[in-house]
């Protein structure tokens, strides 16, 4: 009795096993696919821009040396509002005397390179209608304000002492702006007087004149011209000689005759 129950239970688990109903199993739903991750903005590296283009050397340097360009990278990777700087030339520094900037503060050298930007991107065109809202703010804050004229397309940014040009977009494309400008921007808050120029280079020295004895083309030398003066002489002795010749000749001719 025993093993028949036992036989029975193997059989019908090994029906149950054998059973297509259990054999198949449902297939897995197919998920939709999950859409692709977005694109890292493109951030664009100032420090390389401005090494490249310009040349805006000098205006970099001091970037670098008061860590300013952080500030300005962070607020250029703020896609919602941007940055607008305006980089004087390699020029327009050396067109002032260098303790214009060499007696600075480092605290002052800072304010006045953040004085050169907005904390907001601006086109070209976005100047005209900036300008009826002078003074503009500046990323130095605080009375360090810049006023804009737009004087059909000639747009100029006016500090205390001085009044440069834009005279090339460097790079516009929201949300950053580089504007090259012809002349350093300089407040009265740093300057309270007006910085001088740099002294005028010495001129250059005179190159002397060609010798007048420069060889000829056929391998000679050729004598220098004579004066006006030592022609005249040569000339009035030529005429003496004729005179005294004239002379000679009519006294042997009187004496020819006398003896004929």
């Amino acid at each position: 009795m025993g093993l028949t129950a036992v036989f029975v239970a193997c059989s019908f688990l090994a029906i149950l096993i054998s059973s297509p109903t259990n054999a198949q199993t449902a297939p897995a739903p197919l998920l939709p696919p999950s859409p692709a991750p977005a694109p890292a903005p493109h951030f664009v590296n100032l420090a390389d821009l401005l090494s490249v283009a310009g040349p805006f050397h000098t205006f970099l340097n001091y970037l670098e040396k008061t860590q300013v360009i952080q500030t300005f990278q962070n607020q250029a990777n703020n896609t919602q509002q941007g940055i607008t700087i305006f980089v004087p030339k390699d020029s327009a520094f050396s067109s002032l005397k260098k303790t214009t900037f060499s007696n600075l503060t480092q605290d002052q050298l800072k304010t006045l390179l953040l004085y050169h930007a907005f904390p907001q991107y601006y086109s070209l065109s976005d100047f005209k209608n900036l300008s009826a809202l002078n003074p503009v703010n500046t990323f130095a804050g605080g009375s360090y304000t810049l006023n804009l004229t737009d004087t059909s397309g000639v747009i100029h940014v006016a500090s205390t002492w001085s009044k440069p040009e834009i005279t090339s977009s460097v790079y516009s494309t929201a949300p950053v702006a580089i504007y090259e400008v012809d002349k350093v921007l300089l407040p009265m808050a740093i300057f309270r007087t007006e910085p001088p120029l740099a002294p005028a280079p010495a001129p250059a020295p005179e190159t002397k004149k060609p010798s007048d004895l420069a060889p000829t083309s056929g391998g000679g030398i050729r004598s220098a011209p004579k004066s006006s003066e030592s022609s005249t002489t040569e000339s009035s002795a030529h005429n003496i000689c004729i005179s005294l010749f004239g002379y000679l000749v009519m006294a042997l001719s009187s004496g020819l005759m006398l003896i004929l």
